[in-house]
């Protein structure tokens, strides 16, 4: 068996194995072997139930108010947008098999050298995610340091941010034990205080006002609302085999689709319906700020605790992640050495976003444009593991040009057109601040770039009718 220099980095072969909490992780990309396997489906409910308890949701939620929908439409909406997370968790069944990452495992659908471009952008989007994130963790503190009597001006922020940073990196760097722990303690302590923040938001009143006035017929405003409700989970696609990896051989394609998908769908769903009740009772130009003016005095230090705990756990989630894309990108480095260049990146980020410029906006329309990326690589992908019926040659996904998935000179043809059939189809059809694609008026006037990843499925399987 041939092995790169970054899987020799991680450890792969070498028989060391460490996957304990408050120690460094030695694995990476490398395929976890069966002694060192451990867990159980149920721990999944937890990793996605605590990275989704973010005030990420409640604006996904304002937002589809924001489009002109009524309260039970916008709840709908949010809904069905949190369904999507049984297709991520369904998807790490290729981790139980193979016992490796999700960008290495879609190598047998892209080819070695046709998966790097999807990598490429994977990583961007997980950095851009964590900036996001920490940006918005860093606002919430600085706001707390001055409700605690400290207004210090840029540098209570830059304390923030380094504080934020920190406790995001020290998670991230030991591993994914670490995470996985984190996750749930987190999860325990954000569930009750988000808790009493659905209970104080969800109305009396404005659970039937009518739809705000915004130009859009309902067509557009259901579309662009399951856009932003959807694009959440579809962002993990890349991701959720990272976590099952180390998942016992026998653990069941039910069992973690239904502990990862309730995890996502009750913390995601709840929080999105908060932000919808909040929308039809203030203004949410400002989330913050909108449901700060909602709230009693004695819970305001509660809330931004809140929205800080819940932008580090899924900074800690994607920062984590794209130590394993580096790998699969060719850092030559172990996975706790290659979290480094994600982690100063996201700093450099971070600081631009909080003291140079304000790209925080155009960042997130940037990242509302990746659905175009990512839908069709989900659907190429999802599609490839279902006509495989999620058998893998394990030692050919890290074989290189020596193994099964070299194809023609490292690219899989069908795979990589069926890509691109599907992203000019989310192209045309996309409608988003940065670019609005010719077929939107022509088609209603709605955002369909999410059944790209439906074209793309559709194409891969018409190419690869011919048994393997």
């Amino acid at each position: 068996m041939t092995t790169t220099r970054t899987e020799e980095a991680a450890g792969f072969g070498t028989g060391v194995a460490n996957d304990e909490v408050f120690r460094i992780e030695t694995h990476g990309i490398d395929p976890i072997p069966d002694e060192d396997r451990h867990g159980s489906a149920k721990d999944l409910f937890w990793l996605w139930f605590g990275s989704n308890l973010t005030f990420t949701f409640v604006i996904n939620g304002a937002l589809a108010v924001a489009f002109g929908l009524s309260f039970w439409a916008a709840t709908a909406a949010v809904v069905l947008g949190g369904l999507a997370f049984f297709a991520v968790s369904a998807a790490g069944l290729s981790g139980i098999r193979t016992g490796t990452a999700t960008l290495v495992i879609s190598r047998a659908a892209f080819g070695v050298l046709g998966n790097f471009p999807a990598g490429l952008v994977n990583w961007i989007v997980s950095i851009g995610y964590t900036v996001v994130n920490t940006v918005v963790g860093v606002l919430a503190l600085q706001s707390l340091f001055g409700q605690l009597g400290w207004d210090g001006g840029n540098l209570s922020r830059l304390v923030a941010l380094v504080a934020t940073l920190a406790m995001t990196f020290v998670v991230a760097v030991w591993g994914h034990a670490t995470v996985q722990a984190a996750e749930k303690w987190m999860a325990y302590a954000l569930a009750v205080g988000f808790g009493l923040l659905i209970v104080l938001l969800l109305p009396g009143r404005g659970l039937h006002a009518a739809p705000a006035a915004t130009g859009l017929n309902s067509f557009s405003a259901w579309t662009l609302a399951l856009v932003v409700t959807v694009s959440g989970p579809v962002s993990y696609l890349p991701m959720p085999a990272d976590y099952t990896r180390y998942l016992p051989r026998t653990t069941t394609l039910r069992s973690i689709t239904w502990s990862g998908a309730l995890g996502g769908l009750l913390s995601s769903v709840a929080l999105g319906i908060a932000g919808v009740a909040a929308a039809t009772r203030v203004d949410m130009s400002d989330p913050v700020e909108g449901v700060k003016r909602l709230l009693p005095g004695w819970f305001q230090v509660v809330f931004l605790l809140l929205v800080l705990g819940g932008s580090i756990t899924n900074s800690i989630l994607t920062l984590y992640s794209s130590s394993l894309n580096l790998q699969v990108l060719g850092i030559p480095w172990s996975r706790a050495k290659s979290i480094y260049i994600s982690i100063t990146v996201t700093t450099l980020g971070a600081l631009g976003a909080l003291f140079l410029v304000d790209f925080t906006t155009s960042l997130l329309s940037f990242l509302s444009l990746m659905v175009i990326v990512f839908a069709p690589w989900g659907g190429v992908f999802i599609a490839d593991m279902l006509i495989r019926r999620c058998t893998y040659d394990t030692t050919g996904l890290h074989a290189g040009r020596d193994g099964a998935y070299w194809y023609r000179g490292g690219f899989h043809l069908a795979g990589m057109a069926a890509l691109g059939i599907g992203m000019v189809f989310s192209a045309l059809t996309a409608d988003s601040e940065l670019w609005t694609g010719p077929l939107v008026a022509p088609l209603g006037g709605g955002d369909l770039s999410l059944l790209g990843s439906v074209v793309s499925g559709l194409a891969y399987w018409a190419l690869t009718r011919r048994p393997r």
